[in-house]
């Protein structure tokens, strides 16, 4: 068998080359059947032989014409290719201004979501203080003595107006941050103290569940560069979570830990019912919840997770979360800490 490579020749990259002889009135149908079964003969051989090559060496056709039918044919393939090529950048270009035009729709629709819910929040602010005020005062008695059983009552209302006022100031915090308005305030911040501080904010709730809630920190912590209250506010809500998704029996640890000298890492551990590896990406998508059932089983707005995340990169961090479905997760992130003079390490 010939084992030579094959080389191209112009014909090859033509189809239908015997065809286009035949239309042309260069061969006959009959001159076009002989040099096939020629070829046949020639490849049943083991020989190369194509078409245009058989026409030849059978002195059914000239090498001439033959060269001049491929070029037409060539010339025609490239022109049909640049047509080709037209057709689909123009294609391209009306997909990608249609790809735009979606980009800028889904970009407005964010931004009057988030205005929405600005608008909407601030709104509620101002009845919630009416009500809260009034309940203050009834509370104290200053508007009329009340009874026991009224006094119980009002103290229940007045928690849920200190939880509504907090989910409202949620709110405005996430219309800020879905509009780039996220400001930080920096300063030198005890760790340690606000560690402590956070995990004295879910002690009483962690109770209730039958959930164990402590920190684990370094001795001789130093101190961070952060926003207090917004790291304060991140904390609290990643153990609230932590509690809120974890069974009696379980615990949450809140560990800092002094990573490097610029560097402490913090991170909050459960035992909670976890987070599948595919879906981890899903929990930071705002009002959204993994499973329908687990806004009316556990609470919430969906926009806590959203909110942290933005928050630690606001700091120029990131979060990270290792998650095990059915045996718990871990949020962390580190924070710049301050030299002792208070100037960054």
């Amino acid at each position: 068998m010939n084992t030579q490579p094959l080389r191209l020749s112009p014909e090859m990259l033509v189809s239908r080359l015997g065809d286009s002889l035949v239309q042309k009135g260069y061969i006959s149908e009959e001159d076009l059947h002989k040099a096939l079964a020629y070829q046949q003969e020639q490849v049943a051989q083991g020989k190369t032989c194509l078409l245009g090559q058989a026409l030849i060496e059978l002195k059914l056709l000239k090498q001439s014409t033959l060269d001049q039918v491929v070029t037409e044919q060539i010339i025609q393939l490239r022109n049909a290719l640049q047509a080709a090529n037209r057709s689909l950048e123009q294609r391209v270009q009306q997909r990608t201004a249609e790809l735009q035009e979606a980009l800028e729709r889904l970009s407005e629709l964010s931004q009057m979501k988030a205005n929405f819910v600005a608008n909407v929040s601030h709104e509620l602010r101002t009845p919630l203080t009416h009500v809260k005020g009034y309940i203050e005062l009834m509370v104290s008695e200053s508007l009329g003595p009340i009874t026991a059983e009224q006094k119980h009552a009002l103290q229940i209302s007045q928690q849920s107006t200190v939880r509504l006022e907090g989910l409202i100031d949620d709110l405005i915090m996430f219309s800020l941050a879905s509009r780039g308005e996220l400001s930080l305030k920096l300063e030198v911040v005890d760790i340690a103290r606000l560690a402590n501080l956070s995990i004295k904010s879910v002690e009483q709730k962690a109770k209730d569940r039958g959930v164990t809630v402590h920190a684990v920190l370094d001795k001789n912590l130093p101190l961070v560069q952060a926003d207090s209250q917004k790291i304060a506010w991140a904390l609290g809500q990643l153990l609230d979570n932590a509690v809120k998704f974890t069974s009696s029996g379980g615990r949450v640890v809140l560990n800092v830990q002094r990573e490097t000298a610029n560097l402490v890492i913090i991170s909050v551990t459960d035992t909670g019912i976890g987070i599948p590896p595919h879906r981890i990406e899903e929990i930071f998508e705002p009002f959204h919840q993994l499973d329908s059932s687990s806004t009316r089983k556990y609470g919430g707005t969906g926009i806590g997770l959203s909110l942290v995340r933005q928050i630690v990169e606001a700091h120029g961090s990131m979060l990270e979360v290792v998650s095990v479905d059915g045996k718990g997760s871990t949020f962390k992130f580190p924070l710049l800490t301050i030299a002792e003079e208070g100037k960054e390490l």
